[in-house]
C-alpha cells in the first residue's frame, strides 16, 4: 500500500529533485534517492538498524533485489539531516491526504541502539587516558606490578569482583563518537549506545516522530520532546488534531512526566 501511495504522489521524481544538489556530475551512477529511502523503510519495517544488514537483506530477497541492488553508505553520508526530515514530512502528508492519519491517541516507546564505536576505545575526559593506561596507573597506585597483558586483565577482573570496575559518562567518552553514551542494554551488556524513541498513531499505525537521544537519557526526560515533535509533524501535515491520549509502558508513567507536559502546555495529555 505504501509503495502504491508513493507512486501515485510522484515520490521518486520529488525526492530526486530534493537531493539533486548533493550529487556531483559525472562518475559512476549512484543509487536513485527514491530507492535509497525505500531501503530505509525496509530497515524500519523489518527491525534492521544496520545499513549493511539492510543491503544484505535486499540483496538476499527475490522480491527486493531487482530494484534495490545498491550500496547505501555513500549516499547516507552525502545527504544532510534536513533532507531526511523533508522526506518524512512529505510521506506523512501523503498518508494524511488519504485519510490515514488521525493522531488523537498515540503510542510511545523507545529502544537502545548500539553505536558504531567500541567500549575499548573510550578515554578519560580529564586526562585522555585509554582503558589500559588508566588500569596501569591504578595498579601502580595500589602497589601492583603489571608486566604482561595477562596480568593487566587479571587485575581488571579483580577490580570487577570487588565492585570497583565502574565507568561513568561524566568521566569517560568515545573519541570516535562523542555523542554516544555508555548504556546498559536490555540483554544486560554495556555498550556505547543511543536511544531511539517513536511516536505512533494507534488508529492507523502511522509513525509521527522518530527521535534519537543519548543512550542514557531517561524516558521521563525525552517523552515531552518526542510528543512535541510529533505534534509539529501533525500540524505540518495540515491535520487539525491535538494529541489527547498517550499509551506508554511503566517507564513513562511518573508524576514528573505528567507535570512537565502540563507545564509545557502540551495537548491536554492523558496517560493510561
Amino acid at each position: 500500500t505504501l509503495n502504491r501511495l508513493l507512486a501515485e504522489a510522484g515520490f521518486d521524481d520529488w525526492v530526486e529533485d530534493l537531493c539533486r544538489a548533493y550529487y556531483a556530475e559525472g562518475g559512476r551512477p549512484s543509487i536513485p534517492p527514491g530507492v535509497f529511502f525505500r531501503m530505509l523503510f525496509i530497515g524500519y519495517f523489518e527491525g534492521i538498524d544496520s545499513q549493511r544488514q539492510i543491503a544484505w537483506r535486499c540483496e538476499d530477497s527475490l522480491s527486493l533485489r531487482a530494484f534495490l541492488r545498491y550500496s547505501m553508505t555513500r549516499i547516507r553520508q552525502r545527504l544532510p539531516r534536513e533532507v531526511f526530515d523533508e522526506v518524512f514530512r512529505f510521506v506523512l502528508s501523503i498518508v494524511s491526504d488519504h485519510k490515514l492519519l488521525e493522531a488523537k491517541t498515540v503510542g510511545v516507546d523507545s529502544t537502545t541502539l548500539e553505536a558504531n564505536a567500541a567500549m575499548k576505545s573510550i578515554v578519560r575526559r580529564d586526562s585522555g587516558e585509554d582503558w589500559k593506561e588508566y588500569l596501569k596507573r591504578l595498579a601502580a597506585e595500589d602497589g601492583v606490578e603489571i608486566k604482561t597483558k595477562a596480568e593487566l586483565i587479571r587485575y581488571d577482573k579483580d577490580r570487577d569482583k570487588k565492585g570497583k570496575k565502574k565507568v561513568s559518562n561524566d568521566e569517560w567518552t568515545s573519541p570516535a563518537d562523542p555523542d554516544a553514551r555508555i548504556t546498559k542494554m536490555k540483554d544486560g551488556t554495556t555498550h556505547l549506545a543511543y536511544k531511539a524513541e517513536h511516536v505512533v498513531d494507534l488508529q492507523h499505525g502511522v509513525i509521527l516522530a522518530a527521535e534519537i537521544y543519548q543512550g542514557n537519557a531517561a524516558d521521563t526526560a525525552t517523552l515531552t520532546q518526542s510528543l512535541a515533535k510529533a505534534q509539529e509533524h501533525i500540524e505540518e501535515a495540515e491535520v487539525c488534531q491535538d494529541i489527547e491520549k498517550v499509551a506508554a509502558d511503566k517507564g513513562y508513567h511518573k508524576a514528573e512526566t505528567l507535570a512537565a507536559c502540563e507545564e509545557m502546555g502540551l495537548f491536554g495529555m492523558k496517560t493510561y
